[in-house]
């Protein structure tokens, strides 16, 4: 993987008025770092990753450097059973530890992209119940959710404001009260969710993460989630409407990842990865710190 900014590149380029060469050469550094950390991890066995683009590096390295001084966005994707909860869990909960020993405030933010399936708590009432109601409205397509409204609630977050998000109950009611949870700007936003880097939602992130599974993997995982939460006899039916509608509408989206990550890795490989990139951050941000600690 090529470094993307070479020694020759001017100060302009890189997005740095031409009196900051001091950012530049930080900016540099990082980005050197970054491709050698993003490098090993793609060249071991059992990678995280199946691939990473050079641009997604060039801009973690802008916004580490400072010189994208403004809240990152990353969005996740995948199929059901992929393993995209759990990652982005893993991901913020690797965060908040970083932030809690540096007393960082307003590290990470997570937009729960299921909050915005529309209310459909009528339909399940006339219907007499949330399985006579899901045999016949489809909530695998991204028609269910009112994405306009959380590409709205992100932008307005990356932009410094205050937003108010709806929650969605997910127990059989298909209820979702609006204006609810107080949500104000962080240094990161986080999303995940089965339509997050589709057309109506993808750019509102800076980061776009598809995890990839294999058939065999996840179909093993949703049958198991399946016992868990007793569908009995309706898993089949769900899980083939599932499958079909992945193939129409989640698996495209992939291509508008610039990072592809392994569903099948394990959890500790994704939180070490983190760390290795944290340990840049400290070195960069509070070395200060840490010689008078």
């Amino acid at each position: 993987m090529q470094n993307t900014i070479t020694k020759s590149i001017s100060a302009h380029k890189a997005g740095f008025a031409p009196q900051a060469s001091r950012k530049l050469v930080l900016f540099q550094s990082i980005e050197k770092r970054l491709n050698k950390i993003f490098k090993d991890e793609m060249n071991s066995s059992n990678s995280i990753f199946q691939f990473v683009s050079d641009s997604a590096i060039h801009k973690m390295a802008l916004f580490l450097s400072g010189a994208k001084n403004r809240s990152c966005s990353i969005g996740i994707a995948g199929e059901t059973a992929s393993g995209k909860s759990t990652i982005t869990m893993d991901i913020i909960d690797t965060l908040k530890v970083f932030a809690d020993e540096f007393y960082i405030k307003d590290l990470i933010t997570r937009i729960n992209t299921d909050d915005y399936y529309y209310d459909r708590s009528d339909m399940v009432i006339k219907a007499g119940s949330f399985a006579e109601f899901a045999k016949h409205y489809d909530l695998d397509v991204p028609e269910a959710l009112e994405l306009e409204l959380m590409k709205e609630h992100i932008k307005s977050l990356l932009g410094g404001e205050t937003v108010y998000l709806p929650k969605y109950d997910m127990s059989g009611t298909a209820k979702r009260v609006d204006n609810v949870t107080k949500t104000t700007p962080s240094k990161i936003i986080i999303s995940e969710g089965l339509f997050t880097l589709t057309d109506k939602v993808v750019d509102a992130f800076d980061f776009k993460i598809y995890v990839d599974v294999s058939s065999n993997v996840q179909k093993e995982r949703f049958y198991r989630r399946a016992a868990e939460r007793d569908l009995g006899s309706s898993a089949d039916d769900v899980y083939l409407n599932a499958a079909s509608k992945a193939k129409i509408h989640i698996h495209p989206t992939k291509a508008n990842a610039d990072i592809i990550l392994s569903g099948e890795a394990d959890r500790t490989s994704y939180k070490n990865f983190i760390k290795k990139v944290l340990e840049l951050v400290r070195d960069v941000h509070f070395s200060s710190v840490l010689m008078y600690s």
